[in-house]
């Protein structure tokens, strides 16, 4: 028997999905290339958004147009969400598979990868307690729930002898991280036993919430070079009054000093963020706000979302809804403030020399172009680094470059031979 899975949703799902194929391919099952050779498709879905929500749907939808005698599984976020609801409404849907259906599989270090080469998620938590009041994650995944320390250190130890050259950290809050433990250390002490693992890798930290960021971590990260100085804080907005409604205890102020005392630290420190429209009771002048952060924080990387109005959270019944054209059109005014000051911020690497994670050839039997990515470039989700003038270079492999120039948000970078860039 085979199955094919198609992965939707974000880096949390995406381990849920390796470990997944982990628990199939030991119970005899055995992963096919494509839908076409696959007995079984399964739709590994997002339930966090309305848009990730019907294209999960959608993707079931095609698939059972495609291949009407197979059988199709939806699984994750979604069928976890609304299994009832689902039962009922999409008989495309041969079954639903939430997540508590497979909650006892923990990350192993022996899972298939579904990362680019060289790089590997470790989800050190699962569910939240922050609460948010737009946000569904506490409804679909639960309450926070942390791994040992001793799970997640086998685990990286693992992965670190497959040659993965970094792992990222994945939660959806790592600040939070062994609050619920009885143990001390919280995420430092985690930190602090990985960076124990013997090897030259990079250890990238993603999605710490502002309201209580770690500022111990800054002193490992000044002692420890593996610990790099990439730093994924979702501030939201730059509103006080929509960061209440929000469930959010910072300000534009406190959240500058934040990132100001990151970079007083660390001048090479890149800083990503979220930031959402439209969520109600948001105003032209608390939009203004939002724009006046967006401009003194200068965010390396910034995405921003449209508010989703999600059922049974707090945030479905407030006042004051905004219009998705209007909520649209805000957004879009973000992302186009944002082009100059990323281009700004990636000019600072211009004439620099980083180590760069070599992931794909950029066309096949193009020679000497590859695609990777910087200490700066968090996977998938920020721009690239294009190897230019390269021989061959094996996939998954760090190699010296200097950067050269920008290309939009790409950084253009040479290797360098006996320390000196080929040109």
């Amino acid at each position: 028997m085979t199955y094919f899975i198609d992965p939707f949703g974000c880096a949390k799902n995406q381990v849920d999905a390796e470990n997944m194929m982990a628990y199939l391919n030991k119970t005899g099952w055995a992963a096919a290339s494509d839908a076409a050779a696959a007995d079984l498709i399964i739709v590994n879905s997002c339930g966090f958004i309305e848009s990730a929500k019907q294209e999960s749907i959608n993707a079931v939808l095609a698939w059972r147009k495609h291949y009407p005698g197979k059988k199709i599984l939806l699984a994750g976020c979604l069928a976890q969400r609304y299994s009832r609801e689902l039962a009922e409404s999409l008989p495309e849907a041969d079954g639903l598979f939430g997540l508590g259906d497979w909650a006892c599989l923990s990350g192993t270090g022996e899972r298939p990868l579904l990362s680019l080469p060289g790089s590997a998620y470790v989800k050190i938590s699962e569910g939240c307690d922050n609460r948010c009041s737009f946000c569904a994650i506490p409804l679909i995944r639960g309450p926070l729930k942390s791994r040992s320390v001793k799970e997640l250190v086998e685990e990286c130890k693992a992965l670190l002898g497959r040659g993965i050259g970094e792992l990222c950290l994945i939660g959806q809050d790592l600040g939070s991280y062994g609050r619920d433990l009885n143990g001390p250390g919280g995420l430092c002490g985690l930190l602090e036993e990985l960076l124990g693992l013997e090897g030259d890798f990079w250890l990238r930290l993603l999605y710490v919430h502002p309201d209580h960021f770690p500022l111990p971590i800054l002193d490992l990260m000044e002692r420890e070079k593996r610990l790099l100085p990439y730093f994924d804080i979702p501030f939201q907005h730059g509103s006080e009054k929509i960061l209440r409604a929000m469930g959010r205890q910072g300000n534009a102020e406190s959240y500058l000093g934040l990132i100001k005392t990151i970079r007083s630290r660390f001048p090479d420190a890149v800083i990503r963020s979220t930031f959402m429209t439209g969520f109600p009771g948001e105003t032209q002048e608390d939009f203004e706000l939002l724009l006046d952060f967006q401009q003194k924080a200068s965010l390396d990387w910034l995405g921003c979302f449209a508010y989703s109005r999600e059922e049974d959270t707090p945030a479905y019944s407030m006042k004051g809804r905004v219009a998705k054209k209007l909520a649209a059109e805000r957004k879009s005014l973000v992302e186009e403030a944002q082009i100059p000051i990323t281009e700004r911020q990636m000019d600072r690497f211009i004439g620099r020399s980083f180590d760069v994670l070599v992931e794909e050839k950029f066309a096949p039997g193009e020679d000497g172009l590859y695609l990777g990515r910087l200490p700066c470039h968090a996977p998938e989700v920020d721009g690239a680094a294009v190897i230019l003038d390269a021989e061959s270079l094996n996939l998954g492999a760090r190699v010296p470059c200097q950067v050269t120039g920008r290309s939009g948000f790409d950084l253009q970078v040479r290797p360098k031979v006996n320390g000196i860039s080929r040109r």
